[in-house]
């Protein structure tokens, strides 16, 4: 008589522990990365295949939307996540990174104190942002123009008593960064209904102010161009934290090599002493 197999026991991976309360575990699914030895498919593609081939912003829309972006997409993604690498040291996530890092913490620690200062003021725009835009679009579809529904959403904001997100900026009364995002949208034909949204309402929130003007900010840009590529806005704030990472690191890592131990770190103190403006060769500023 052959031997019987208890296929809940063995398997191509060899013997199975119990379950400690004698039940199968509960199978569960994931479409993202599969794994198996000498080979690792990311949404189906050879990861190794993908490396020197595509962008890393390219290789994020992938693992976000399950597909390879368009050339044109995969060069706006790519933006995106240089548009918010970093902006200086006055940022609350940049003092929690360096506030842990004179410490003496690790550096992932230091990071991580960075990341767990996003917040709905910082870093925290750009989903409320597509939301909001994705409303002004849904009003757009039902017969207004864009001035109609960028003046119905501000309405709505200033009822409430509250800023539309993407919009104003402490420092900056033309952000450099959302303007550029939303050029490149139009240069590579990804301008849709909510960049036209987008700067309708910042026409109507600055149609009577001569001076200390509302601008749309990169949180606001990138929140229109990620709902024209069809991004999910839970996705949004995802972007940011990936963008800003390499920032914070590399306050980190300079904050423990610069600076002394266990130091009170004085924000109005802080002097930069990198390069001056300088202009990218030429060669790359061709793309």
């Amino acid at each position: 008589m052959a031997p019987t197999h208890d296929t809940g026991a063995t398997g191509a991976g060899g013997p199975r522990h119990a379950h400690p309360h004698g039940r199968r575990p509960t199978h569960w699914h994931t479409a993202l990365t599969h794994v198996e030895p000498n080979r690792i498919l990311i949404r189906g593609y050879p990861v190794d295949e993908m490396m020197g081939r595509l962008a890393f912003g390219e290789a994020v829309y992938l693992l976000l939307v399950g597909e390879l972006p368009s050339p044109a997409i995969g060069k706006l993604m790519e933006a995106i996540l240089v548009s918010s690498i970093d902006h200086g040291t006055t940022p609350p996530s940049t003092q929690a990174a360096r506030s842990v890092a004179t410490t003496g913490a690790p550096l992932h620690a230091s990071v991580a104190a960075g990341v767990l200062a996003f917040g709905r003021y910082h870093g925290g725009d750009i989903e409320s942002g597509m939301r909001c835009l994705e409303a002004g679009a849904d009003l757009v579809r039902g017969g207004m123009t864009y001035d109609e529904a960028a003046r119905t959403l501000v309405t709505q904001y200033r009822e409430r008593n509250e800023p539309l997100p993407g919009f104003g900026h402490r420092y900056h009364s033309h952000d450099p960064r959302a303007h550029r995002l939303l050029q490149m949208a139009l240069e590579l034909d990804l301008d849709g209904d909510h960049a036209q949204i987008a700067r309708a309402v910042e026409r109507v929130l600055n149609e009577d102010r001569a001076e200390h003007r509302i601008p749309i900010n990169v949180d606001g840009a990138i929140a229109a161009v990620c709902c024209d590529i069809g991004l999910q806005p839970s996705a949004g704030n995802a972007l940011f934290l990936i963008s800003r990472v390499p920032g914070l690191l590399a306050h980190a890592h300079e904050e423990q090599t610069r600076e002394r131990r266990m130091r009170q770190i004085d924000l109005s103190g802080a002097v930069y002493d990198g390069p001056s403006e300088r202009r990218l060769p030429e060669t790359r500023r061709e793309r």
